[in-house]
């Protein structure tokens, strides 16, 4: 039997009743160069997701414009019909014009076209988790978070998330809908929405820290996490992902990577448990 790599990370629910394990499992450097076009390695983009299954990875964060509609598509190919504890959360409000090129478009009916798509795409009658990829300027927030609320209302979303968002956005959208869950940068080495995941910590709403593994020059050879990381034998990277597993409850890691090997090396992680010493000495290095 497969070893649940991912179980010591813990469980979150997702709005009060959506379980997932907190070490998930994020698609975006499955597509192309520049998040475009289809996987240099088809069959190993498939082996990553099944066997992100079988080590336990039960939370899968996709959008549509990941290749555009590469991630999503390789998602169904790999793991439909999902098992009964699957979670996959996909987005929308992103387009795309070409490699490492993404222009926000939060249009209402836009927002409902990629929701319906994303729906057959994934094979799906309801996705667990929709997100608003970034909050248009170009539209009130009450139009966007408005279409999601509408389309969950028809039964075709059960949870809404949003995106690179502050604290004051978070709360103007929650004039419109329940938000369950926010997703941005934040890492060791990047720690600039510090304010909004103490907030989600103390509401009990996700964070999914996008780009979880960058750590810059704190992974040097004579730096701070290299140091740490040969105490436990472990990865810099693998380090990174229990400080972040550590640094809150409400927190969701998503590593990414097209690799079998990277991710059993990341799903480890969660059976690191740093003392409170490694995670402020850690933090006051970053």
């Amino acid at each position: 039997m497969t070893e649940n790599l991912a179980a010591p990370s813990g469980t979150f629910e997702l709005g009060g009743d959506l379980p997932v394990v907190r070490l998930g499992y994020g698609t975006m450097q499955l597509p192309g160069e520049g998040v475009w076009g289809p996987p240099r390695d088809h069959d190993e983009a498939l082996r990553v997701l099944r066997r992100a299954v079988e080590i336990g990875i039960t939370f899968f964060d996709t959008a549509d414009s990941y290749g555009p509609y590469v991630a999503e598509d390789l998602l169904r190919e790999a793991l439909h019909p999902y098992a009964d504890d699957v979670v996959v959360a996909t987005k929308a409000g992103l387009t795309r014009q070409g490699p490492g090129l993404w222009t926000p478009l939060g249009q209402p009916a836009y927002l409902r076209q990629e929701v319906e798509l994303s729906l057959r795409r994934l094979g799906l009658d309801r996705i667990d988790l929709f997100q608003l990829h970034r909050i248009d300027p170009a539209y009130p927030v009450a139009d966007q978070v408005g279409e999601l609320k509408q389309l969950q209302d028809e039964g075709k979303i059960r949870h809404i998330g949003l995106s690179e968002v502050s604290v004051e956005d978070l709360q103007e959208a929650q004039k419109t809908a329940e938000i369950v869950s926010v997703q941005n940068l934040y890492n060791l080495a990047n720690r600039d929405a510090e304010e909004l995941l103490d907030h989600c910590t103390r509401e009990n709403i996700g964070f999914i820290p996008w780009f979880p593994l960058a750590t810059g020059e704190l992974s040097s050879a004579d730096g701070p996490l290299a140091a740490a990381a040969k105490e436990h034998d472990a990865t810099p990277s693998q380090l990174a992902l229990a400080w972040l597993l550590k640094r809150s409850p409400v927190m969701l890691p998503i590593p990414g990577t097209s690799s079998v090997d990277h991710l059993d090396s990341n799903t480890a992680a969660a059976a690191i448990e740093l003392t409170d010493a490694e995670f402020e000495a850690l933090s006051s290095a970053a």
